[in-house]
């Protein structure tokens, strides 16, 4: 799940579904965003395995199940221990115990919001984040980049 979260986020939501995601990058301002439309997309096959096999002797049934579970663990650390989205993620983010796993997916994704606009963005995998180290390299690299275009 976590290549297809990747690859989606990347070549999809900072491609040609910017226009859902954009708001994602910019100062929230409600508990809701056009980028939760594709919390939706995505519970669609899940929703449809579990509708079709129904039952958990079935191969496809555990691939809905763990479609969920991916779902669940992004929702619970992206949109209320990184993000703080409602009372509920203020008491997440107060009450979860500090660890340098969830601290390096924090950092890493507080990294990928340091770009405006789409492009040239860093991490778009959620439960695998590269160091922090790395990617405030590879920013350093590509506003490089952009400024030798420039001249």
């Amino acid at each position: 799940m976590e290549a297809t979260a990747y690859l989606v986020h990347r070549f999809i939501m900072h491609g040609p579904g910017w226009h859902w995601h954009r708001d994602h990058h910019q100062p929230s301002l409600g508990l809701l965003e056009r980028n939760d439309r594709y919390a939706l997309i995505f519970a669609l096959p899940a929703a449809v395995l579990f509708i079709v096999w129904p039952g958990p002797e079935y191969t496809m049934w555990w691939v809905a199940l763990g479609i969920s579970a991916y779902g669940l663990l992004y929702m619970v650390f992206h949109d209320l221990v990184v993000h703080r989205r409602g009372w509920i993620g203020r008491w997440c983010r107060q009450h979860i115990p500090r660890s340098a796993y969830l601290d390096r997916l924090v950092n890493a994704h507080h990294l990928h919001h340091a770009v405006q606009g789409r492009q040239g963005a860093v991490s778009f995998g959620f439960l695998y984040a590269p160091p922090p180290e790395r990617l405030r390299q590879e920013l350093k690299h590509r506003a490089n980049q952009r400024d030798e275009y420039r001249v």
